[in-house]
């Protein structure tokens, strides 16, 4: 006798679907980003952070500033506590670090400069009103995005 995913498998199989489009569980969300911004895109002050999974693990860090989004080449630099509070870092190729906390919904994000940390909010990408582009692989939401974050960057 077949269980019901035995049952489900076999069928996909038969109708040439990939096995695992029958394991919602393992199948959505293999590829992943959540953006982050901080302060109005389009001005001098606006700062993008990026974080990707690729087959359901954490993959790249992505980061670009000021009015035309000037890409600067980060990477992923592992896990820290800042006050207490786990985080994780993120260098560039200078070697400026920074220091990524989730807090809330967002992230708390400072440099070794002793600033205040700036707060990063999660950034929609997609249409507005029926206009621009569907992004496929962007989180749905800022619960999302935090979910992406702590099970992929915080360890």
């Amino acid at each position: 006798m077949f269980s019901p995913f035995s049952y489900t498998r076999a069928l996909a199989l038969a109708l040439g679907v990939s096995a695992l489009a029958t394991r919602p569980a393992l199948a959505q969300n293999l590829n992943q980003v959540a953006n982050y911004g901080y302060g109005q895109p389009g001005t001098a002050g606006y700062e993008h952070l990026s974080f990707w999974t690729l087959n359901g693990r954490r993959s790249d860090v992505g980061y670009a500033a000021g009015a035309n989004r000037e890409d600067a080449r980060v990477s992923y630099a592992g896990p820290t506590k800042v006050g207490g509070q786990p985080g994780f870092q993120v260098r560039f190729l200078s070697g400026r670090t920074l220091y990524v906390v989730p807090s809330g919904t967002a992230l708390r994000v400072s440099d070794a400069s002793g600033a205040a940390p700036k707060t990063f909010v999660w950034e929609y990408e997609g249409p507005v009103n029926g206009v621009g582009t569907v992004c496929s692989v962007c989180v749905a939401d800022s619960a999302a995005a935090l979910r992406l974050i702590r099970a992929h960057y915080l360890q």
